[in-house]
């Protein structure tokens, strides 16, 4: 497999909204992109504000990006903010430096895609992401 379907995708994105609604989270949206930044599928719940498209994308995007976890680009953002700034003014899509920012990986742990999930406190955010990966049958990075 090189590619996350579109039938994987919404396979993550109902995965990550089960696990939201089992841990009474608030509403969540996930994007699921391809490995090369582009948008395969995304979903926001009812009582999501309008902005979580681009901070789901910006979590995934800059994961892959940068190659880590949208976790550990926050961790850079802290380290070196300079840097991570930079990154995201020049980066053809957005960068958010907060958890929730998953890599799908591979058999040989080669970049598939990622997923962004946002809605919730950035530690909620990744284990609706990572719930939806391992639902659909994938690894995530790491």
């Amino acid at each position: 497999m090189n590619r996350i379907s579109l039938g994987q995708a919404n396979s993550i994105i109902a995965a990550a909204f089960a696990k939201g609604a089992e841990l009474a989270l608030k509403p969540l949206s996930v994007a699921v992109l391809d490995a090369g930044g582009h948008l395969i599928a995304f979903q926001r719940q009812d009582g999501a504000s309008f902005g979580r498209l681009q901070i789901a994308q910006g979590k995934a995007a800059g994961a892959l990006a940068l190659g880590v976890s949208s976790r550990k680009v926050g961790d850079m953002a802290v380290e070196r903010p300079w840097f991570v700034g930079a990154m995201a003014a020049s980066a053809p899509h957005p960068v958010i430096p907060a958890a929730g920012g998953v890599i799908v990986v591979d058999e040989a742990g080669e970049p598939l895609g990622a997923v962004g999930v946002t809605g919730d406190t950035s530690d909620n955010d990744e284990i609706a992401s990572l719930a939806g990966i391992a639902a659909a049958g994938l690894a995530a990075q790491g």
